[in-house]
C-alpha cells in the first residue's frame, strides 16, 4: 500500500515540475482514436519537441493545487492526454490542433499558456500563430528591408548615372 502511495506521491511530482518548466501546456481528450493514430500524434509531437502523456486526472489536480493552477481542473474530465512544450509556446496546440482537424476523435480542452489558463478556443488562436522561427524570419525581413530599399535605390541612381555617359560615347 505506501508503494503505491509513493509512486502516486512521485507522479503529482514529476506532473507539477512539468506545468511549471512547461511555457504550454494543451489537454486534450483522446477517446476514439485508434492505437496507430496515437502514435501517430505522439511521433509528432516528439519531432516538434513535446511531451505528450496520459495521466489521472486525480494526480493531476493534485499537482494543478500545489502549482497555484487549480482552474485547469474545469478541463481534468473524461480520459485526459497532456501535451508538455519547455521552449516552444505555439508547437503543442499548432501540432494537436492540425491533428485534429485531420481525426476528429481528438478534442483540444485547454491549456496553459505562459502561467495563464487559456480554453480550447484560445488554444486554436494560438495554434493559427506562426512558429518562433516564422516569426524570427518575418522580424529579419522587416529589419533587412529598409536596407535592400537603399541598395536598389543607390543601384538604380548608379545606372541611371552611367546610361548619359554611354549615350555621349556613341
Amino acid at each position: 500500500m505506501s508503494k503505491v502511495l509513493e509512486k502516486k506521491q512521485q507522479v503529482v511530482a514529476e506532473v507539477k515540475e512539468k506545468l511549471s518548466a512547461s511555457v504550454s501546456t494543451v489537454v486534450t481528450d483522446y477517446r476514439g482514436l485508434s492505437v496507430a493514430e496515437v502514435t501517430e500524434l505522439r511521433k509528432q509531437l516528439r519531432e516538434a519537441g513535446v511531451e505528450y502523456q496520459v495521466l489521472k486526472n486525480t494526480l493531476v489536480r493534485r499537482a494543478t493545487a500545489d502549482s497555484g493552477l487549480t482552474e485547469m481542473d474545469q478541463f481534468l474530465t473524461g480520459p485526459t492526454a497532456i501535451a508538455f512544450s519547455k521552449e516552444d509556446v505555439v508547437a503543442p496546440a499548432k501540432v494537436l490542433h492540425n491533428f485534429a482537424k485531420e481525426h476528429k476523435n481528438l478534442e483540444i480542452k485547454g491549456g496553459i499558456v505562459e502561467g495563464a489558463v487559456v480554453g480550447p478556443d484560445k488554444v486554436k488562436e494560438i495554434a493559427s500563430l506562426p512558429s518562433r522561427e516564422g516569426l524570427l524570419s518575418m522580424l529579419l525581413s522587416v529589419l533587412q528591408a529598409p536596407m535592400r530599399n537603399f541598395a536598389y535605390v543607390v543601384k538604380a541612381v548608379a545606372e541611371q548615372q552611367e546610361q548619359p555617359e554611354a549615350a555621349s560615347a556613341e
